[in-house]
């Protein structure tokens, strides 16, 4: 049997541990029983297991039967801060969901390793399996790399692989791109000084809510203005805070941006302009601003060959029409963007949109009627054939 004859055997157990995983999400770097779920997924399994130190990791490697490299395969745990409202029999009820769809890619990659592990004996040394935590803003895979699991082997991983599915893409179908393919982040946290008074004598405080508000403005300005078209930036305000009653003029008004970006250099740029933008407007209002900006994630960026060689596996897996490739980046980020500055390698997308559903009409996130047969087979296929390689 092939590897996708036995994903697709594999599909039922498959299905009982997402939908585990998925009725009790866990947040950040600390995910007790989502690693626990996983460590039993991975139990009798001839694998070499170890888990983190600073977050709730596994890594599992497999040692092959004949000399070859290494390759790594990667898998995001963690949930979101949402409260689940759809109506499933395996929905959340905790305050969070798995609404970016990681449990997905937990089940993928246990999946996977099953996968391999059957077929030990035949494969070209080893495979490192990398259960993530902390990908939701925690920069789970910086302490994975802290912690030491690109050198799990013994020897550094000649090629990484990250799968992610996507409820805007057909169902089945997988796309990627040589090159960026998710942007840097950034965080830009304000806080406006004045002072208070009452609403009906704004003349007499320093009222931090419209300069605020121009500062806001002026940020989406900015990026037109000051930056290539074809380098883009992207700033959005997500959150803004201030005063507590309507005739109250408050001393404070905050506001918190992300900031994305596809190169060092625009980064770089965007910290200085946004910081003496904001410090210029609040002046001109006799008001106090203070500024961070937090660089997150750096772009994600894969390996030309990497990629071809990720097109050319799917399409000889599950046929041509199977893989379309992704005309620009998306201004998402990854933190499998410390893994891929590391080791050569490629990120793909799965579409998860339902069968016969139009992915341009539905919200975005997973879908609860997604399949883990061709993503876990993809990885396996992917580590298969690149060891052999």
């Amino acid at each position: 049997m092939s590897l996708h004859d036995d994903a697709l055997a594999l599909a039922p157990d498959l299905v009982r541990l997402r939908h585990d995983l998925h009725r009790f999400p866990e947040l950040g770097l600390a995910l007790p029983r989502t690693q626990e779920r996983v460590l039993q997924a991975l139990d009798g399994l001839p694998l070499e297991v170890s888990q983190g130190s600073a977050l709730s990791s596994v890594t599992a490697v497999l040692r092959g039967g004949r000399p070859g490299p290494v390759v790594l395969l990667r898998g995001d745990m963690d949930a979101l801060p949402v409260a689940e409202k759809a109506p499933l029999p395996f929905a959340a009820d905790n305050g969070a969901m798995h609404a970016c769809g990681h449990d997905l890619h937990t089940t993928m990659l246990a999946g996977a390793a099953h996968l391999l592990a059957a077929r030990r004996e035949q494969l070209h040394d080893d495979v490192v399996f990398m259960f993530q935590p902390g990908e939701e803003g925690w920069d789970g895979a910086g302490a994975m790399l802290a912690e030491g699991v690109l050198d799990a082997a013994g020897r550094r991983p000649v090629a990484a692989y990250a799968l992610h599915v996507s409820s805007a893409m057909p169902h089945g179908e997988f796309s990627s791109r040589r090159g960026p393919i998710l942007a840097a982040s950034a965080a830009l946290n304000v806080t406006v000084h004045g002072s208070g008074g009452h609403g009906s004598a704004p003349h007499r405080a320093k009222d931090p809510i419209p300069a605020a508000c121009e500062m806001v403005n002026a940020l989406q300005t900015m990026v037109t203005r000051r930056f290539d078209v074809f380098d883009p930036v992207v700033i959005t305000v997500g959150l803004l805070q201030a005063g507590t009653q309507r005739n109250v003029i408050p001393e404070t008004a905050r506001f918190e941006a992300t900031v994305r970006t596809f190169s060092a250099e625009a980064q770089s740029r965007v910290a200085d302009t946004t910081v003496e933008l904001v410090r210029a407007i609040a002046a001109a209002h006799g008001l106090r601003a203070e500024v961070e900006f937090i660089p997150g994630y750096p772009v994600t960026e894969t390996d030309a060959a990497e990629t071809d060689f990720l097109a050319d596996t799917v399409r000889n897996v599950f046929g041509e029409q199977r893989y379309q490739p992704m005309p620009n980046p998306i201004t998402g980020a990854e933190d499998f963007s410390r893994v891929l500055d590391a080791v050569p390698g490629s990120f793909a997308f799965l579409g998860a949109a339902p069968k016969g559903t139009d992915p341009e009409n539905l919200p975005p996130n997973h879908s609860p009627y997604a399949e883990f047969d061709d993503g876990a087979a993809l990885y396996a296929e992917l580590a298969d054939r690149r060891l052999a390689a």
